[in-house]
């Protein structure tokens, strides 16, 4: 169902305020191209994530590490061609921001300039805070994101539930308390107690949105190609799927296939 268009109003960072202000929950969802990027924006999506999980359904890596900021970018500028709406976020990839804050402006600014997004993700905490306020000193609206970082694995050696330790869960509460006192305008909880979330969702002022995070947070993200059906090797207890293009699509190729090997593809209407 696509959206209204009393509702075709363009999301800001200042609208998701507003929502989480009145008690309206966000819906965010990652796209890689210009057709899906527009497939999910006509579906009334609030934020299209631009997400380093493209390694991962894009790129058949096995973690999000490998991707480049050239490709990030390339991806980026052909989902943002297909966004009217939604605010579209990119993900910073690996590499690009910690440990230097110099080096996050740079990339930061090639981002904004090259894709014409209109914010970035960064994951950490008091870690990359400095790159954090550095980005922000540009103009550029940051994203946090806190609990499972991706592009940590090999540091938790799992993809296992973060913060479930008291020590653990008090340092998320605290870096969260800091992306919002830097000025990030969101922050991305993954893969935490759903408690613990909904903690960080009530003390601070920002939207919060989770992915496993359970339903006390001010919105929800998916990975798109999870959610469809399009992958199916990976099955969280987080993930709803709303469809299974992958069996509709197999279903589509062997039909095409069956008829073309019989000749019936093209028939006489399909020829010229």
């Amino acid at each position: 169902m696509s959206i209204h268009q009393e509702d075709f109003r363009r999301v800001t960072t200042q609208r998701l305020l507003e929502m989480k202000m009145r008690k309206e929950k966000i819906s965010m969802i990652t796209a890689y191209d210009y057709t899906m990027g527009s497939i999910v924006d006509q579906g009334g999506v609030d934020i299209v994530l631009v997400g380093d999980s493209a390694s991962n359904v894009m790129c058949g890596n096995s973690t999000t590490l490998p991707i480049t900021l050239d490709q990030m970018i390339f991806l980026a500028k052909s989902v943002v061609r297909g966004v009217r709406r939604a605010l579209v976020v990119v993900d910073m990839p690996f590499g690009t921001y910690q440990g230097n804050s110099k080096e996050a402006l740079s990339s930061a600014i090639r981002i904004m300039k090259e894709t014409h997004g209109d914010c970035l993700k960064l994951e950490g905490g008091e870690e990359i805070i400095e790159s954090v306020k550095r980005v922000l000193s540009a103009g550029i609206p940051v994203m946090g994101h806190l609990g499972l970082m991706p592009q940590s694995i090999n540091k938790y050696g799992s993809y296992a539930v973060r913060a479930k330790e008291d020590n653990e869960a008090e340092k998320l509460v605290r870096d969260a308390h800091l992306l919002e006192d830097a000025g990030c305008f969101a922050i991305v909880l993954e893969k935490i107690p759903a408690k613990l979330a909904e903690r960080v969702a009530k003390e601070l002022s920002i939207p919060i949105i989770g992915i496993g995070a359970g339903g006390g947070v001010d919105g929800q993200v998916l990975v798109l190609h999870d959610m469809i059906g399009l992958t199916q090797d990976f099955s969280p207890r987080f993930l709803r799927r709303y469809a299974n293009l992958q069996g509709i699509m197999n279903e589509a190729i062997e039909h095409y296939v069956a008829d073309v090997k019989s000749g019936d593809f093209p028939n006489e209407k399909e020829q010229y």
